[in-house]
């Protein structure tokens, strides 16, 4: 009998190889985020194509506040794959304007303006639907008009008949993990031996408290305390949780117990000027 990690795996790997087989190549591209949901993503990319080469481009968005260790990994991980970084020319910084501002510029606009520069009409990522909720009204293949998402104008989706059609004025958001769960991503992580970013495991850092949470901090403020990250993005914007998990079976036996969702942690979602929703609205991933 096939386990849920099997039949997961399974529908992720069809609507991939769906997409690949149906569109131009030259036209599609997949979300890199260097979290831990793209290197799932990754992986069964390369499931997908074996014994092929990944035939795709991959896109990272760059703010240049990522963590460092995000920077770290990701040298590693580009002789893995084609490799596209783009970064918003504005360079705007999160500690001079607030989290709306800031996001609209350097994530969405700039995710804009890459997908225009490659001509990329079909972009795969690693959304969940269970990680936020507008995202549980997102479908696996995601028809967006000039880049923006509208909820009440998608196709049906029913037993893995799954429309890749576009036209001109359309592009698709492709959402391969959209069934699994934070745990899934962790039970496959540590069924695969899939090498992640080691800051999302337990380790000592200075960090300062801040409206109740922990934030990384370059200075000499703080004090040093046992952390993880649950989710990664900038560095300014994406709280830590003390913990003592150290290995992926240590996370999954985490998160059987804990009550919070792992975006608690992201400063974003909190602005409902800068819901995920509107994010989505004007073209957010």
């Amino acid at each position: 009998m096939k386990s849920h990690l099997d039949i997961l795996e399974k529908e992720s790997i069809e609507l991939i190889r769906e997409v690949l087989s149906t569109n131009d190549l030259n036209e599609i591209c997949c979300f890199y985020s260097i979290g831990k949901d793209s290197s799932v993503l990754l992986k069964l990319f390369e499931k997908a194509c074996w014994p092929n080469e990944i035939p795709i481009k991959f896109l990272h968005i760059d703010t240049g506040y990522k963590f460092k260790e995000m920077y770290e990994f990701k040298e590693k991980i580009k002789n893995r794959i084609n490799l596209i970084t783009y970064i918003n020319p504005e360079k705007l910084n999160p500690f001079e304007h607030d989290s709306s501002y800031y996001t609209n510029i350097m994530k969405t606009q700039a995710l804009i303006q890459a997908l225009r520069l490659y001509n990329i009409k079909i972009s795969f990522g690693g959304a969940r639907r269970e990680e936020e909720k507008s995202r549980a009204k997102e479908r696996m293949v995601s028809i967006r008009y000039n880049e923006c998402w509208n909820p009440r104008m998608q196709n049906s989706e029913i037993n893995y008949l799954w429309n890749t059609f576009h036209t001109e004025d359309t592009t698709l958001r492709i959402f391969p993990l959209s069934n699994w769960t934070e745990l899934d991503i962790w039970e496959y992580i540590n069924r695969e031996k899939i090498e992640v970013v080691p800051i999302y495991f337990a380790h000592k850092r200075k960090v300062i408290l801040k409206n109740g949470q922990f934030f990384a901090t370059q200075t000499d403020e703080g004090e040093i305390k046992q952390v993880r990250f649950r989710t990664l993005g900038c560095y300014p914007l994406s709280a830590a949780i003390e913990s003592n998990a150290q290995t992926p079976e240590d996370i999954i036996e985490e998160l059987k117990n804990t009550k919070y969702s792992e975006r608690v942690g992201r400063m974003i979602d909190y602005d409902q000027d800068c819901s995920m929703e509107k994010k989505k609205k004007e073209g957010y991933f």
